[in-house]
């Protein structure tokens, strides 16, 4: 039982490590000592506090008197995505473990990644305080839209300190290929700039089921993942401010089951889960611009 206990420990580093590497949205995650629990499991209350302006100061009565609000804003979780897979005994032990190790290892890094951070894009464009439709057609068209979009942001006094630039690499190519002073302190002036794939830069996806939905008159989902929504544009690039989102994850779950502990066949198990939210703070929805392509 050692022998698997060590055997299940290294495959649950090697998943830690994988989905480290490969996430593009890591930078984003809330700082869970801000959140508290909600009225029910499926809840969580965020802060949020407002606050009366400057009055004029009175030399006989000193100074006006004015009110703090701190309210805690319930917001639901909504994201709860998992997938269960099993490996016959012998067809791992047959691959000297590989079967099951690079199983493991390749949906975390192929299939979970690329869905958060698709699902995550999605709802930071839908929520962004700007949402602007354009077609760019080289770097210089690239640099003019980053330069009003950081106008516009600037105009909605958004702090300029950690902002991040999610760019697809066509784009940041495009900028790159200008090869100027202006192109590269443009870039420059960005806390990070994170090239993003096209097939997880979306402003809208659907997240399939994993089901075969066929008899019911729907379609065969089984495979699972997500697909790009039939409203759903690609994005060029998206600016976020650091603090605008809420992106907590409250539960994952990575679980094994040996083949001894499984009573129903000879195979190893694996489960995945992951649950929590993606959102933006009502009142910091100008901290994040997106720029989405008309076509």
């Amino acid at each position: 039982m050692a022998n698997n206990l060590t055997l299940i420990k290294k495959y649950i580093d090697l998943l830690d490590e994988v989905y480290k590497s490969a996430t593009l949205t890591a930078d984003l995650e809330s700082d869970s000592s801000v959140v508290r629990q909600g009225t029910n499991a499926r809840t969580i209350l965020i802060p949020k506090m407002s606050m009366d302006g400057l009055g004029d100061y009175s030399r006989k009565d000193g100074y006006v008197s004015g009110d703090v609000d701190l309210e805690w804003v319930e917001k639901t979780f909504n994201y709860d995505r998992g997938r269960r897979f099993s490996v016959d005994a012998m067809d791992n032990e047959e691959t000297a473990a590989l079967s099951f190790g690079k199983l493991a290892s390749e949906f975390i890094r192929t299939k979970v990644v690329p869905e958060m951070d698709a699902w995550r894009f999605a709802a930071y464009a839908k929520a962004a305080g700007t949402n602007k439709s354009e077609d760019l057609a080289d770097g210089t068209a690239v640099c003019a839209a980053i330069t009003a979009a950081n106008i516009a942001m600037d105009e909605a006094e958004v702090p300029q300190e950690s902002r991040l630039l999610y760019i697809t690499p066509t784009m940041y190519n495009a900028i790159q290929a200008l090869d100027t002073y202006k192109s590269k302190a443009m870039l420059a002036g960005f806390a990070k700039t994170i090239r993003v794939p096209q097939s997880r830069f979306y402003s809208a996806i659907d997240l399939l089921s994993g089901v075969d939905k066929t008899g019911s008159s729907g379609a065969d989902e089984s495979a699972g993942g997500y697909k790009a929504a039939t409203a759903g544009k690609k994005l060029n690039f998206l600016i976020v401010q650091k603090n605008s989102p809420i992106q907590f994850t409250k539960h994952t779950v990575n679980k094994v089951i040996t083949p001894e502990q499984n009573q129903h066949s000879d195979a190893w198990l694996y489960f995945y889960r992951a649950y929590g939210i993606t959102e933006v703070y009502d009142n910091k929805k100008f901290g994040i611009y997106a720029s989405v392509s008309k076509t």
